[in-house]
Parts: C-alpha cells; structure tokens; sequence
C-alpha cells in the first residue's frame, strides 16, 4: 500500500506526476511514494543505481525471429532463437510427418487431438529410448564385470 494518503493533497500532486514519468523498467509501478525533499537528497544514489543497468544489458541476448512452422496443415508463429532455427525446422519436418501418418490413420481426428496423440506417441518413443538406453548400460557392466572376472581367473591359473 502507498504512504499517499498521508501527504496532503498540494503536496501529492507535482510527486504523482513525477513518479507516473519514471516507471521503472520492468513496467511495475513503485509501490511506495517517495517525498520531494528525499529524491533530491538521493540524486547520487539514483544515479548509482542506474549506472548497474547497462551491465545487465551488456550481455549479447539472443536474436529471436518468428518462424511460421506448419504441422499437419495448420501454421503456428513460433519465436526461436536464431541459432535454433535450423534444428526447429528438422524437428518441424519430424513431427509433421509423424503427425500426417497419424492423420491417414484416423481421418476424423480433431487437429487438437491429432496433436495430442502424436505428443503421447512420441513420448512413448522417447521414454522406450532412454529404456533401451539404460539396458544397454547396464548390459555393458555386467558384460565387463564378466571380462574382469575372466581376466582374474586366467590371472590365477598362470
């Protein structure tokens, strides 16, 4: 809540208009009113405080570009960052695809849950990869516990 209420009307009206001026950067108003007589005793620590911005800014950002991507026939805007766009249009082509098969399979499917089934198909995908993944790890443990055995015993026996 603002401390408006307490400074008097005359008073309130040239540092309301000073703060409606200087919002801050993000968009947010101030939520505390702040007095004529301290934003001048401040003007130093202001001015220090505005210099840290442009080392915020300093970092290069990533130029983003709108990318129209279409999957089984309808274009969606897509913000991507400029150095992902190639691998975006390989995940487009990916999907589309995927999701044009699934559409021959089931012609009346809404796009809605076209999209959502061919979501939960390529989970499925994903998650029996990483299956696959863990059982072949597994598998070469024990196939080197196995070799480290055979070593061991070879060892012995010479």
């Amino acid at each position: 809540m603002t401390d408006d209420q307490t400074i008097p009307l005359d008073k309130q009206a040239p540092n309301n208009q000073s703060q409606n001026n200087q919002r801050p950067i993000n968009g947010l108003k101030s939520q505390k009113a702040v007095p004529n007589a301290s934003t001048s005793n401040n003007s130093a620590s202001q001015s220090a405080a505005a210099k840290p911005a442009p080392k915020t800014n300093s970092t290069p950002e990533p130029q983003i570009k709108k990318v129209d991507i279409a999957i089984a026939g309808v274009t969606y805007p897509i913000y991507c960052p400029v150095h992902e766009q190639e691998e975006l249009h390989s995940a487009v082509s990916y999907i589309n695809n995927y999701a044009l098969d699934l559409k021959r399979d089931a012609p009346s499917l809404s796009q809605e849950s076209l999209l959502v089934l061919c979501c939960l198909n390529l989970y499925e995908k994903i998650h029996a990869h990483q299956r696959s993944d863990e059982d072949r790890v597994q598998g070469d443990k024990q196939s080197e516990a196995l070799l480290n055995k055979i070593m061991k015993d070879a060892h012995s026996i010479l």
